[in-house]
């Protein structure tokens, strides 16, 4: 993936996506197997991953790894939905036939 990021996130120089993946999860006061995206992230000031954990209804937290432990949960979000890659399209092109 490495992704070069257009837009700035305070805190990091040069972020650089890594992966985006979506894993099972289980929460400590919770039965049931949750769904997390792990965003990887790499920068000048090393390496790490903020975790978008979404917990019904509509319950959105975050976790952090590396060089984002300690940030806030507002600052986790803003540099999630920054380094968030963009979609890309689909590739899909209907063919003009006759």
């Amino acid at each position: 993936m490495d992704d070069v990021v257009e837009e700035t996130v305070p805190g990091l120089t040069n972020p650089r996506v890594l992966a985006l993946d979506r894993f099972l999860i289980r929460l400590r006061d919770g039965s049931a197997t949750q769904s997390a995206w792990r965003l990887a992230v790499e920068s000048d000031e090393g390496q790490g991953a903020i975790i978008l954990v979404e917990v019904p209804p509509e319950e959105t937290f975050y976790r952090a790894e590396g060089v984002f432990l300690g940030w806030p949960q507002d600052r986790l979000g803003s540099a999630y939905r920054a380094l968030l890659p963009k979609p890309e399209a689909d590739g899909f092109h209907m063919q003009q036939l006759g």
